[in-house]
């Protein structure tokens, strides 16, 4: 199987890592893995922040990029939930309605495809220590990921998995919420990070970069021993 990837343009900027631990899980399950180097980003911080027809070009631009009937991989449900919800109303009535379908059909969010596609759970991964998850709102809301991520670290040797208090409220990110309104978002991540305290977690574990950059910025403000880790950076944790 040949699957094509999409990377963020936040991760790509910010933590290449969980892409490259993306491609080395998928080529270590057998697949062939595609990157369009044209690709930048799905258009979401845009749309978000109400520049539609900025958003609709840069979208555009996304599915002229993916036309082919290969499955689209992202490690980010944030993104992945974007286009599937959300194109199909920016291009309604449009000349890329047709090529719109295919990629909405095609596109995973990475621990969806592992779980319900490839049907693969155990990487092999070893990691010891406490996890508690963070359910994204994009994640959980938008793209409906729940029990695949947390099936995925149960197999992680070593990991012991609590759950937190209050697992599916925000963390106070929302893209430009946490600039425009920042006094609320530090609220919000400071009680999410006291959640993960309670349950003595070593690591917070999410889908979701972007939720885990704005955790991350207030752990170390604080001085904080814990760590935030992508899902793709615990699966490969403990490989040669």
């Amino acid at each position: 199987m040949i699957v094509d990837i999409f990377i963020p343009c936040f991760i790509d900027q910010l933590h290449p890592n969980v892409a490259l631990n993306m491609v080395k899980i998928l080529e270590k399950l057998g697949c062939g893995v595609n990157y369009n180097p044209e690709q930048t980003c799905c258009g979401q911080p845009a749309f978000n922040a109400g520049y539609w027809d900025e958003a609709r070009a840069v979208g555009e631009k996304f599915i002229k990029e993916f036309q082919n009937d290969r499955y689209i991989v992202a490690p980010s449900a944030s993104c992945t939930g974007f286009v599937k919800n959300y194109y199909p109303e920016m291009f309604n009535n449009s000349v890329l309605h047709n090529e719109l379908k295919q990629i909405k059909n095609n596109m995973f969010e990475f621990s969806d495809f592992l779980v319900n596609v490839l049907k693969i759970t155990n990487l092999g991964a070893t990691l010891k220590g406490v996890a508690t998850y963070h359910d994204s709102c994009a994640g959980l809301r938008e793209y409906g990921i729940k029990n695949e991520p947390r099936t995925l670290l149960s197999k992680v040797r070593g990991l012991e998995i609590r759950e937190m208090k209050e697992t599916e409220v925000c963390c106070g990110f929302g893209g430009t919420f946490s600039a425009k309104f920042e006094p609320i978002a530090v609220g919000m991540v400071e009680q999410k990070v006291k959640n993960a305290m309670e349950v003595k977690a070593d690591y917070i574990v999410s889908t979701d970069m972007s939720c885990l950059l704005h955790i991350d910025s207030y752990i170390k403000k604080q001085n904080l021993n814990m760590k935030v880790m992508h899902i793709t950076d615990v699966l490969v944790s403990g490989w040669e």
